[in-house]
């Protein structure tokens, strides 16, 4: 399996909280040979996956009948200079994914769909929720033809964990450190970049 067998992570708790960290999923399905992808935030319900998107998008003809799906779950990355290591090293790129293989199916019920919303919103505003949707918010009812509303089974979670962890272990932590502020940092500058470019 790659990539090598230092780099996976077999454990399914570690491999599901980075899906739980960071739900914003990217969904792959095919048909014959058309890729489909998608990018939605998935959370559990138990352990399934559900999530919703826009019924107009044409995934959606392959979310339901059991068909296969994959939902990638991309934790921090970032680019790893040898510079930070105190051993001699090659350049590297280090990043934390989880991926869930499964089957998708459907859910139709107009309940069943504003339930999953109001338990998605519950989720995503955790710990200190300042919005609560109302399951009986009259906008639910107009919203709900307009979402189209899937569970993913599934059947394998398989986790890559790139962390330098084949290093020594002063190289390790400063690969962890590196990890950490080239994220925080990283967002910060883009967002900001973006903003004073586009708007």
């Amino acid at each position: 399996m790659y990539p090598p067998k230092h780099h996976q992570d077999y454990n399914i708790e570690n491999i599901k909280s980075v899906a739980i960290a960071y739900p914003f999923a990217t969904l792959i399905s095919a048909q014959d040979t058309t890729p489909f992808v998608t990018h939605a935030p998935l959370i559990f319900h138990g352990n399934k996956l559900v999530g919703h998107i826009d019924a107009n998008n044409p995934h959606v003809k392959l979310l339901k009948n059991n068909y296969p799906i994959i939902a990638i779950f991309q934790g921090p990355q970032t680019y790893i200079s040898p510079a930070i290591y105190t051993t001699k090293q090659l350049p590297t790129w280090n990043y934390i994914i989880a991926h869930a293989r499964g089957s998708v199916k459907e859910i139709k019920d107009p309940e069943s769909i504003k339930k999953s919303m109001v338990t998605m919103t519950e989720f995503l505003e955790a710990p200190n929720q300042k919005f609560k949707l109302s399951i009986e918010d009259p906008r639910m009812d107009r919203l709900v033809p307009y979402i189209y509303c899937f569970e993913i089974e599934v059947q394998q979670w398989e986790g890559k964990f790139k962390l330098s962890q084949d290093k020594v272990p002063a190289d390790i932590e400063n690969a962890k450190q590196e990890l950490i502020k080239n994220n925080q940092k990283n967002v910060a500058d883009f967002v900001n970049g973006l903003f004073e470019n586009h708007f």
